[in-house]
């Protein structure tokens, strides 16, 4: 056999073998300079005043057969009367829920059937519809947004949905201390501008179906408003479409005068709003701002990146990746139409708070005082410059990012201009921003948490206001509440049974049924819970002392996944022993011998479902009781916050009742008690789950 090609084959691999190495070794440690930034292509947009005074913007694309639509109006939060802050979002909530000739649900079909998207929102300044649909069906997607805009009928069963819906939403965000901690900072910074206002319970419920149609009869005009169309449309067609639609509509808003911003302060402090029991803490620092149309923006966009943007910003960085303090602290800046804001959060357990906040003000001031290492600053700029065209590829993003840019008067070239401006800023720009936007003499610090473990440490480090989650203002005596021995109404306690179903994420899951047995020598409560789910099955037995409704004895048995719940302990000479063995997270059930002194008027947990209805309630007041969790083998002061709820309806019918927030136990509850007597619990909520028990009968 010849071999001599074979051995010119060997020859050619070794050489590209040797080749390959050489190319491996001779690899660049460092990556290519960056190309010069391609041109953003984005469509020109055209602009028509219509007759009626509404601005049409057109950004034409043919790309694809669809197109996206906003028409905003000046009727966001900030236009809302004091008292009834929630009224833009319901407005928006229900606009497309009916008009004289199409019902919510027809609405729905209509648009669906093609497609399509129709929906509204609002935010602090502006109330926006938007349509999503194929060019194809433009014609019905217009019809449907003219006729919500200017005939929306809001039927008073969408109302009554749409409020119970944003209540309930309220409810959960209450419970949550990053919300609390938000509402709290916009009330520090804006006071009682609306940008500083946010609804309640008590807004929500004083709205009326009256009140929404008033709002939208008068700030739902096409004098002032904006009509941004991008996609699949000529401005012949796009013209067309908004004069059928809009014709013949006329009217202006009436403008509105909005209170002063308050003054800008001269010192640094700490509001610690005071959240019993809470494991966590929750820091929100900052102040107000600048107009969108300032300068200042774009330096100081690049500071707030790079100060807690994300997870290589500087408060990510230390706070997690070195101290492991949190999950996460971020920074950013707030565009509002009039002046906006910024600010850095961060949240923890509590026993870090005041160290994690003397490390954000310490990166706070490193922003301003030192300019960027030059490797950060072209990370910073590179992120953001290379993020945005992203954020402009679909015609729902490019009718959204016209939308603001007009609303927030930014200039037509704002879109082309952002990543030139971004990319012309230095470093001692970035540190000039951050001085004059981080106002570190007067900085707005709230903290939200468990204020007793806080208050002194946090002293420490700024002057500590005290109120509590609704902004009532507290004393340091107020951490430490002493429960006093309440006088129980008895005529509120009598024989019956209450059956109950409990549903989680608005699904019937399981069942609970009580009952009072009530004689002259004693009263009895007996419960006996059911969740298939998390195989739960459990029966509870109180024994109260039928002179005062103090507890005699308590027996728990039951099982939960496998692990057993075996309670038994008895209250006798100002003191409570037996034994508790409960369920836990980890699998395995713990137990607790308990032998250990009481106050008087102490109450067990599991009897306080007679306790609270009995006791002397009345809007506005206030209750703590002593109670002993017999699973822990503790006594913790309850905290009750009674408010009128108005009507509760659950499957038991429509009732007068309660609401009474329950704060200081392992999570925050809200239990709802009928008004009449006999007292009956009626509902409770499981703050931060989605957990619920009703009245069934």
């Amino acid at each position: 056999m010849n071999r001599a090609p074979l051995a010119i084959l060997l020859a050619l691999a070794a050489g590209a073998l040797a080749a390959s190495v050489a190319a491996q070794d001779s690899f660049p440690s460092r990556p290519p300079a960056p190309a010069k930034m391609a041109p953003i292509r984005f469509p020109p947009f055209q602009q028509v005043v219509l007759a009626n005074g509404m601005t049409l913007l057109l950004v034409e694309n043919h790309d694809e057969p669809v197109l996206s639509v906003n028409l905003s109006f000046p009727a966001g939060a900030a236009y809302e009367i004091p008292g009834k802050e929630g009224t833009a979002g319901l407005v928006a909530e229900v606009l497309t829920k009916g008009t004289p000739n199409r019902s919510a649900n027809a609405i729905a079909a209509a648009i669906e059937g093609v497609g399509g998207s129709l929906g509204a929102s609002a935010g602090d300044d502006f109330l926006t519809v938007s349509l999503d649909v194929l060019s194809d069906h433009a014609d019905l997607g217009f019809d449907l947004l003219g006729d919500v805009v200017r005939r929306a009928t809001f039927p008073d069963s969408e109302v009554a949905l749409a409020r119970t819906r944003y209540q309930s939403a309220l409810a959960l965000e209450l419970s949550q201390p990053g919300s609390v901690a938000d509402r709290a900072f916009a009330r520090e910074i804006y006071g009682t501008h609306p940008y500083g206002r946010r609804p309640t319970q008590a807004s929500y419920q004083s709205i009326t179906r009256a009140d929404l149609a008033t709002f939208a009869a008068t700030r739902l005009r096409p004098g002032g408003a904006l009509l941004v169309i991008a996609g699949d449309v000529t401005l012949a067609q796009a013209k067309t479409l908004a004069d059928r639609a809009f014709g013949g509509w006329t009217g202006t808003p009436p403008a509105a005068a909005l209170p002063a911003l308050p003054a800008a302060k001269t010192k640094t402090d700490i509001l610690l709003v005071h959240r019993p029991g809470s494991v966590q803490g929750n820091i929100v620092i900052g102040n107000t701002t600048f107009r969108p149309t300032d300068s200042l923006y774009y330096p100081a966009r690049i500071a707030t990146q790079a100060l807690g943007g994300g997870a290589d910003s500087r408060l990510f960085l230390v706070l997690r990746e070195q101290k492991s303090w949190t999950y996460g602290s971020y920074a950013q800046l707030v565009r509002r139409r009039g002046v906006g804001s910024w600010e850095a959060t961060f949240e923890g357990r509590t026993s870090v708070v005041d160290s994690a906040l003397v490390e954000m003000l310490r990166q706070i001031d490193r922003m301003r005082t030192t300019p960027m290492p030059d490797s950060e600053l072209a990370n910073v700029k590179g992120f953001l410059i290379g993020a945005f065209p992203l954020t402009i590829e679909t015609a729902q993003q490019i009718a959204s990012v016209v939308a603001n840019a007009r609303l927030f008067g930014l200039g037509p070239d704002y879109v082309r201009a952002y990543r030139d401006r971004l990319a012309a800023v230095t470093a001692t720009s970035a540190r000039t921003a951050a001085a004059r936007t981080y106002h570190r003499a007067g900085l707005t610090i709230v903290v939200v948490g468990d204020a007793a473990q806080l208050y002194d440490r946090l002293k420490a480090i700024a002057p500590v206001r005290l109120v509590d989650v609704d902004g009532k203002p507290l004393t340091p005596d107020d951490l430490h509440p002493k429960a006093s021995v309440l006088t129980l109404d008895r005529a509120q306690v009598v024989t019956r049974t209450d059956s109950f179903r409990i549903l989680i994420q608005g699904n019937p899951m399981g069942a609970m049924v009580t009952a009072f047995a009530v004689t002259p020598d004693s009263v009895i409560y007996t419960e006996q819970t059911a969740l298939p789910p998390v195989d739960l099955s459990q029966r509870t037995v109180v024994h109260f002392n039928p002179a005062d409704l103090t507890v005699n004895q308590v027996d728990q048995t039951g099982s939960t996944r496998g692990q057993t719940t075996d309670i038994h302990i008895s209250y006798a000479g100002g003191r409570v022993k037996g034994k508790a063995t409960t369920p836990q997270p980890s699998g395995t059930p713990r137990t607790v011998t308990i032998d250990t002194t009481v106050q008087a008027g102490t109450y067990d947990d599991n009897g306080l479902n007679l306790v609270i209805p009995a006791l002397p309630l009345a809007d506005g007041k206030t209750f703590t009781l002593s109670v002993f969790e017999s699973g822990r083998g503790q006594t913790l002061p309850i905290q009750l916050k009674v408010t009128d709820a108005g009507a509760v309806t659950v499957p038991a019918g429509s009732f007068p009742a309660w609401r009474l927030d329950v704060s200081g136990g392992q999570a925050p509850i809200a239990m709802y008690v009928s008004k009449a007597t006999p007292r009956r619990l009626l509902k409770i909520e499981f703050a931060g789950q989605p957990v619920v028990m009703e009245l069934v009968k």
